[in-house]
Parts: C-alpha cells; sequence; structure tokens
C-alpha cells in the first residue's frame, strides 16, 4: 500500500520559517504529479505549490517568493521550504501525488485529481 508521510510542521511566529517533507513508502512517485495542499478550519482546501516529472514548479500566487517546492527522488521524498511566513499561512498541509496527465497548474486547481494523499501535518503561525 503506497504512503505518503509528512513531517516537519510545527509554531513559529510571522516572519518565520519551516521546512516540510514527505515520504513516499511502498510506491515510487518519480513518474506522479507531487503537490502540497493546504487546509484552514472552515475554509476549502487550497493548492500550494505542485513540481512535475521535469522538476517544473507551480505555486499559488499567495506563496510565489515564498515558498520552494523540491523533490529528491533518490529519497522518494517530497519537500516545501516556507520562508517569511504569515499568519495566514497557518493551516493543516498535506502532500498529494496524481497521475502525470495534467499540467502543474490544473493539478493545482483540481486536488480532486489527486490519487494519494498523506495524512497532513499542522503550520501554525503566530503575529
Amino acid at each position: 500500500q503506497a504512503r505518503l508521510v509528512e513531517s516537519g510542521g510545527g509554531s513559529v511566529q510571522s516572519g518565520g520559517s519551516l521546512r516540510l517533507s514527505c515520504a513516499a513508502s511502498a510506491h515510487t512517485f518519480s513518474n506522479y504529479l507531487m503537490g502540497w495542499f493546504r487546509q484552514a478550519p472552515g475554509k476549502q482546501r487550497e493548492g500550494v505549490a505542485v513540481i512535475d516529472m521535469d522538476g517544473g514548479t507551480t505555486y499559488a500566487d499567495s506563496v510565489k517568493g515564498r515558498f520552494t517546492i523540491s523533490q529528491d527522488n533518490a529519497k522518494n521524498t517530497l519537500y516545501l521550504q516556507m520562508n517569511s511566513l504569515k499568519p495566514e499561512d497557518t493551516s493543516m498541509y498535506t502532500c498529494a501525488a496524481a497521475r502525470p496527465y495534467y499540467s502543474g497548474a490544473y493539478y493545482l486547481n483540481n486536488p480532486q485529481l489527486t490519487r494519494y494523499w498523506g495524512q497532513g501535518t499542522q503550520v501554525t503561525v503566530s503575529s
């Protein structure tokens, strides 16, 4: 059974940084679109960043210039480096994988295309 397991969440002050990791097991995700999504209580799930098989990246406007998605295929691990964090970034962050049939931008805006979800890791940013 393929699994995605996130780590690295926590509580930071505004302006701080966190690095999220998503370790994949029982499956190689190098041939998938990989992404980070987030959902705050009472809000819809939104795409944060997606990386495709060629290493191309797509970001939500709200995180451009602050967040960086990357992937280490040798370690089967996905990362999200988050800098200059703001209170509005507070959310449950979840990594996900989708079949590579779509563009990164399309997947970013259509999380229902996800085939595999992680369990999520909480990020809390205080002002």
